[in-house]
């Protein structure tokens, strides 16, 4: 598998057609005019194609911007749509590409901490906090710091506005993407790690589309062992290339 990084402007129609295609055949609900909506409000799109075939097999897309809490500066990357192909899920290219595109991003725009603004529908996606990230909110050993909630809640507002929900602490939208028959739902087995048995919990309402709003730092000192070993990597096998 290999990646590319490109600003959402510079895409092309077939990339545009592919991504569209793979969102709507694993998701319900997927309507073209809002998908496009969703991404002319992103300004990068990380893009994981077959090397042999160049077929799109994933992506995310991403929005890089600066804001303000409490008299303090800082960035903040916000993940969108993301699917990866089942076919692709033994891969760890989407992580390891997402956080090499990460680095190059924090590396020339950011000011200040950056912080990872997620909010995710399904249990694959909130476990990548706890593989990569030490301190992430919210979680299933921790109370979410009020310093942390307070910010959380303000980014929420600004970004969702009404679709956020303060109380529940997710974003409902009014066109939720809500995964098809055969990849939705959680399976038993996996309801044994206590970080999906929260998600679960904590976002009752995952089947439908209902989005859990999640925060962490994205800093060396708040990485995991899995989270250095791809940070640090001096010789990757996989290849990055940024389009800018």
């Amino acid at each position: 598998m290999q990646s590319r990084l490109v600003r959402t402007e510079e895409l092309l129609k077939e990339d545009w057609l592919a991504m569209y295609s793979l969102l709507s055949t694993h998701f319900e609900g997927v309507k073209a005019d809002v998908f496009q909506a969703d991404l002319n409000s992103k300004n990068w799109v990380i893009l994981l194609f077959d090397e042999n075939t160049h077929q799109i097999k994933g992506f995310s897309t991403l929005l890089m911007y600066d804001s303000e809490f409490e008299g303090e500066k800082f960035s903040v990357v916000y993940s969108g749509d993301t699917i990866v192909d089942p076919s692709a899920w033994s891969s760890s290219a989407l992580s390891r590409n997402w956080i090499a595109s990460i680095q190059k991003l924090r590396r020339e725009y950011a000011n200040g901490k950056l912080y990872w603004l997620l909010i995710s529908s399904g249990y694959r996606t909130y476990r990548f906090l706890p593989l990569f990230w030490q301190e992430f909110y919210p979680r299933y050993d921790a109370t979410t710091p009020k310093s942390i909630l307070s910010l959380m809640e303000s980014l929420s507002r600004d970004r969702f506005g009404q679709y956020y929900d303060k109380k529940a602490g997710v974003v409902r939208f009014p066109h939720p993407h809500a995964l098809r028959n055969g990849l939705k739902g959680i399976p038993i087995e996996r309801l044994q790690d206590p970080h999906i048995q929260f998600f679960a919990c904590q976002n009752s309402g995952h089947l439908q589309g209902d989005e859990l709003v999640c925060l962490t730092e994205i800093c060396e000192e708040n990485l995991t062992s899995a989270g250095k070993r791809m940070w640090f990597a001096n010789k990757p096998k996989w290849q990055l290339e940024i389009k800018s």
